[in-house]
């Protein structure tokens, strides 16, 4: 039994992907007889969001959860001097400290607690240090790097990249510390009993019986809406039945590819529904045609990952860095450009019996490789080795030679 603090800026689902992980993996670790404890700010704006989250997550009630105060003024907000402070209290007796994200200073403020205590922690990038991602706020996080986060990285036990891409777009950053490739996965439970295809339906009437291409993640600029409001307008002259549906929470994005859209004349045939979470999102899952996510850059999309539990085609970009989706035969991975994205949707929807074919694939490579207990199970065998002191972790760039059916 190992005690496990995983420390991550915010819990809200409305910030993407990493709290997901960071609750996901924290539950499967407890569910397997560990220590685990969570910390992170608790914003009271929100605080109902998090909790409405948190109840729906498998296994989460074993988690301990520990509230990270606000900090008081712009300098304390810099340097977290009063988080650092708190987190010298939950870090006692902690085995290994797991950080979500790179650039908060809640987390170089934990890493400097576990470096005080000598307690080894890991870094989950999240796709933060991939070059797009790096270029945005360029001489910004330059500065950063250089002046703190730097040292944070390279002080880890090891850095955690969610594929081998992202592993190999780390080189040229020169990290000193190991970087272990263990990627995200899904609880099966949540995606086992799926509801009826019509159940999303009965709730956006205004789709009437159309069958309909999923967007579900947060409305960024990374997202590639704009490429996927120009692949929609070519799938449309030729495929006038299909309609789009684009959920999650405004990152900025929105006014943009609603004026996108209109200037094609597709607003009737384009449904945006906001941020689903939980039950709501499933059933948007459940009765698409496919999943679309044309991104800039991802590290490991968890939206794909849940739509191929549901048994759901995907095209994706190449940016997702997500290739087993092709190898598996579970959809397509496209170029970042539209006409190749509008191709690759219309032979998608337009074959149903290849398009269960595919759903079928990333359902059973879902199974096989991207399980959270499996995940857990890989997190706690790099943090033993790292407690013994052994270095030179690489990982395993391959899922299938590490991980055995589930």
């Amino acid at each position: 039994m190992m005690r496990i603090l995983h420390v991550i800026q915010t819990l809200d689902p409305a910030a993407g992907g990493p709290p997901v992980v960071a609750a996901r993996l924290a539950a499967a670790q407890a569910a397997a007889g560990h220590e685990v404890t969570i910390a992170s700010y608790a914003a009271p704006d929100a605080r109902e969001a998090v909790e409405r989250a948190l109840t729906q997550v498998p296994h989460f009630r074993g988690v301990r959860r520990h509230d990270l105060p606000p900090t008081a003024g712009a300098f304390d907000r810099m340097f977290a001097r009063s988080t650092g402070r708190a987190l010298e209290a939950v870090a006692a007796g902690q085995d290994v400290l797991h950080l979500h994200g790179v650039w908060d200073p809640v987390l170089r403020a934990a890493a400097s607690v576990a470096s005080a205590r000598s307690t080894p922690y890991a870094v989950a990038a999240h796709g933060m240090l991939d070059p797009w991602s790096l270029s945005q706020s360029r001489l910004k996080k330059r500065l950063a790097l250089a002046l703190a986060y730097r040292h944070m990285l390279d002080n880890a036990a090891f850095v955690q990249a969610l594929n081998d891409e992202e592993r190999r777009l780390m080189k040229p950053l020169g990290l000193k510390s190991p970087v272990v490739v263990i990627p995200n996965g899904v609880f099966l439970e949540e995606f086992e009993q799926l509801p009826p295809p019509d159940t999303f339906r009965r709730s956006h009437p205004a789709l009437g019986d159309a069958p309909y291409v999923l967007f579900l993640s947060r409305l960024h600029h990374k997202k590639g809406l704009d490429y996927l409001a120009d692949a929609f307008a070519l799938l449309a002259r030729r495929r006038p039945e299909l309609h789009l549906v684009v959920a999650g929470p405004d990152a900025g994005e929105r006014a943009s590819f609603e004026r996108q859209v209109a200037g094609a004349g597709l607003s009737n045939k384009v449904h945006l529904v906001g941020p689903v979470y939980g039950g709501e999102k499933v059933a948007a899952l459940a009765g698409a045609a496919c999943l679309c996510l044309p991104s800039r850059q991802e590290g490991f999309s968890m939206a794909v990952t849940e739509a191929m539990a549901c048994g759901l085609p995907v095209v994706i970009s190449d940016a997702c860095h997500f290739p087993e989706v092709a190898e598996a035969g579970a959809g397509e991975v496209t170029p970042l450009e539209p006409q190749a994205i509008a191709d690759a949707l219309d032979r998608v929807t337009s074959d149903p019996q290849r398009a269960k074919q595919m759903g079928e694939a990333g359902r059973e490579m879902v199974r096989t490789r991207y399980t959270w207990p499996r995940i857990a199970e890989e997190c706690v065998r790099a943090y033993e080795q790292a407690k013994r002191g052994i270095t030179g972790i690489t990982g395993i760039t391959k899922p299938e030679a590490r991980m055995t059916n589930q």
